[in-house]
């Protein structure tokens, strides 16, 4: 999964490397008609090995469906739509297969739906940017003072100091002084993420410690 800024706003985006003649991504949004065909198809694979034919088909207006079929029968893959269906686990259920595919054969899979490593520190400041509720503005005005577009691109060092500025910035009227936030958040945030916790749950922790001595000292 891969996100990209449009209009001003996180899209989440599936990316569906393909290895044919040279390694292709097809790129697409994850709420899209076509995302979601494909993996409707894609779940119902088993053997993620064998060759695979995708084909895109046109819709009404812009809509645009995905098609899969077994490249050696021809045959089409369906599964029928149902709005009760739970899109997360779909794609983790796949992306385990993938990984089993791929520690199986030598090989690369001939179709595989990964989460591209690089862009994990982009969707770690936006899920963290959004826990804290910070302006989109003031970390894409950042970025550009780091010749940056996206966080991805820099330092895990400066991510981890974009992620500071953050949390400080929305402690900055839950304490008395800026010292009394800093040290809280050495201690139950990167101290506990050293630790092994998840970094956005000890900052949702820290979040709600702060807030619950500000309106006991009210």
């Amino acid at each position: 999964m891969t996100t990209k800024e449009f209009k001003g706003k996180d899209n989440l985006k599936l990316d569906i490397v393909v290895s044919a003649d040279e390694l292709y991504v097809i790129r697409t949004g994850v709420e899209t008609n076509f995302a979601k065909s494909f993996l409707l198809a894609a779940s119902l694979i088993q053997d993620f090995s064998k060759p695979l034919i995708i084909v895109a088909n046109g819709g009404d207006e812009n809509t645009v469906f995905c098609n899969l079929y077994d490249a050696a029968t021809k045959t089409k893959i369906y599964r029928e739509w149902s709005r009760d269906l739970d899109w997360a686990t779909i794609i983790r259920d796949i992306q385990s297969l993938l990984g089993v595919a791929s520690s199986t054969t030598p090989s690369t899979p001939k179709l595989s739906v990964v989460p591209q490593s690089v862009h994990t520190l982009d969707l770690r400041v936006k899920q963290i940017r959004t826990l804290l509720d910070y302006p989109l503005d003031l970390v894409k005005e950042w970025l550009e003072f780091q010749n940056a577009i996206n966080p991805s691109q820099l330092d895990i060092s400066k991510i981890d100091s974009l992620v500071k500025t953050m949390c400080l910035a929305w402690a900055s009227d839950k304490c008395e002084y800026p010292k009394d936030a800093e040290s809280s958040y050495q201690k139950q945030v990167i101290d506990a993420v050293a630790s092994g916790a998840d970094e956005l749950a000890a900052i949702s922790a820290w979040m709600q410690q702060l807030q619950t001595a500000k309106t006991g000292a009210v």
